[in-house]
């Protein structure tokens, strides 16, 4: 472009030129043949770098190996740069054994160097070694010679220890017999004096079998003395016991010349007399042997008595829990005694040890005097039984009547804090009812057709109206046979609703003597016996009629 400016065109020319430029090296040289080459130039330049690195020393011995067979080519200096470095690890292994055995031989001839000074010893001139050759012969010869001496120093230190040995043996066997003798005179309680003594005979064993028989003799001397002081500690205490008796409260009744002398002879004199009255004594003795024996079968046969009566008094207490079964209908109560009696019957051996104690105790009492315990049978049976029910006695838990019927049991000791006055009641009367049927049964009446009683009750509306508590009475009563009449005079028609049968009587006031009379319509006057004329004896009754009619039979 010839019209415009030299300056403006020059850099679009060189841009041109540039862009020209690059067109024509790719078209002449492939781009991977230039990144060959700028790797291959990178290459030589670390090379390089390396190189110049490396001390002329090192530069030079390379020169030399390429200049050598081994560095013709590539393969020759891989090998011989293999076998370069097998070399350096034996020569590297060879190093370590001997820094190894250097370090030890070091170590030794530290622990074998003297604490003070440069030698352990001062040899003569004729032992000092030359080199280590000569150090070696002397040390054998050394060694030789210490195991010469050691075994001459071993002979004689036995040689001196039989000496010894020898030397102790006669010391022993001199003073043995003096020791024995003098061991066997300090035994004897009364040595004989020099002029009894006998001129003694020389013993014919040796000084081991002179000592053995020592030995047994005072082995048998001692069993002799402390068989001699047991006898004596026996006579000590049985006269001490013999005196004790004698001077004993229980026989103050005892007016006998021998029970006068047992008191005031001295317990040394007693066993000089011991004989004399126990022939005194012998026939006595059978005697009250054979009283004591007598009173043992008494005693045996009341205590037999006595377990007879108190098993049945525990059988008694079994009746009246099962008696006391509740009929169906009753919720929670239903099948549940009211009643539960719970204790640990004894084994036959056990309960007839407890009750012998009891028939002992009331015997002790009746000889006391001022004794308070009662000896009739119906306390000495109440014992017989608290004593077959040790330790744990008897624990007895009834119902608590409730508006629920819960299945509740408390203990009888606590009835008086937990129960209202309603409940205290109804237990009462659940206790009375099963009391009764218990005399019924025991009576032999059958459990479907017995007849327990009747029970009169004063008012008990007034402190047990509640329903509940009515239908409870009465249900206790009717499974246990027991027919309850109540007597009232509350006219409360909710509690009065529950009975089958309602009596009415009227009280009729005379005026002149302030006294109330029960009387009858006049109507049933007539029916009633006549009363007793003047001077004769009788009673009055009333009775009661009422009408019951049979419901209607329902159709099938």
């Amino acid at each position: 472009d010839h019209t415009g400016s030299p300056k403006a065109s020059l850099p679009a020319l060189r841009e041109a030129y540039r862009a020209a430029s690059q067109v024509y090296e790719k078209v002449g040289v492939g781009a991977d043949l230039r990144a060959e080459q700028a790797r291959a130039e990178s290459d030589e330049s670390a090379a390089r770098a390396e190189l110049d690195r490396l001390s002329n020393k090192v530069r030079t011995r390379a020169e030399q190996l390429l200049q050598s067979p081994d560095g013709s080519d590539g393969p020759s200096r891989q090998a011989a740069a293999a076998r370069a470095e097998e070399l350096v690890q034996l020569l590297e292994t060879r190093m370590s054994s001997a820094s190894e055995q250097l370090g030890r031989l070091r170590g030794e001839a530290e622990r074998h160097a003297p604490e003070d000074g440069e030698a352990h010893t001062e040899l003569p001139e004729e032992l000092v070694p030359r080199d280590a050759e000569h150090a070696q012969a002397l040390l054998r010869t050394a060694t030789a010679e210490l195991a010469s001496r050691t075994e001459a120093l071993t002979q004689a230190r036995e040689a001196h220890a039989e000496l010894l040995a020898a030397h102790r043996a006669a010391e022993d066997a001199a003073g043995g017999f003096d020791e024995i003798a003098a061991l066997l005179r300090d035994l004897l309680r009364e040595p004989a004096g020099e002029e009894d003594q006998e001129q003694p005979e020389p013993y014919p064993g040796s000084l081991e079998e002179a000592r053995q028989s020592a030995a047994e003799a005072r082995r048998s001397l001692r069993g002799c003395a402390a068989d001699l002081s047991a006898a004596e500690a026996a006579v000590r205490e049985a006269s001490d016991v013999l005196v004790r008796h004698a001077n004993s409260t229980r026989y103050e009744q005892v007016r006998t010349p021998a029970r006068q002398q047992i008191r005031e002879l001295p317990a040394s004199a007693l066993p000089e007399h011991a004989q004399r009255w126990a022939d005194a004594f012998a026939p006595r003795l059978r005697v009250l042997t054979d009283e004591l024996a007598q009173l043992e079968r008494n005693r045996d046969s009341i205590v037999d008595r006595l377990r007879g009566l108190v098993e049945s008094s525990l059988a008694t207490l079994r009746s009246a829990q099962r008696l006391s079964r509740l009929p169906e209908g009753l919720g929670e109560w239903s099948g549940q005694e009211f009643l539960r009696i719970r204790f640990e019957e004894p084994d036959q051996a056990t309960l007839t040890e407890r009750l012998g104690e009891v028939v002992d105790e009331a015997t002790r009492a009746a000889v006391r005097k001022n004794s308070d315990l009662r000896r009739d049978g119906m306390s000495l049976l109440l014992r017989g039984v608290a004593a077959a029910l040790q330790p744990k006695g008897v624990a007895v838990e009834i119902l608590k009547p409730d508006a629920v019927l819960r299945a509740e049991r408390v203990p009888v000791g606590q009835m008086g804090d937990v129960f209202s006055g309603g409940q205290l009641l109804t237990a009462a009367i659940a206790l009375y009812c099963t009391m009764a049927a218990l005399r019924s049964n025991d009576r032999g009446r059958s459990d479907k057709h017995r007849h327990a009683g009747t029970l009169f009750l004063d008012n008990p509306i007034g402190r047990a109206n509640a329903t509940y508590l009515l239908e409870l009475q009465r249900a206790v009563s009717d499974a246990l046979g027991v027919q309850l009449l109540y007597t009232t005079g509350l006219f409360d028609t909710t509690a009065l609703a529950e009975f089958p049968l309602v009596i009415r009587l009227r009280n009729d006031a005379d005026l002149r003597a302030g006294l109330k009379y029960i009387s009858v319509e006049e109507h049933l006057r007539p029916g009633l016996p006549k009363p007793p004329q003047a001077g004769e004896s009788g009673h009055s009754e009333i009775t009661a009629t009422r009408m019951y009619k049979r419901p209607a039979p329902v159709a099938p």
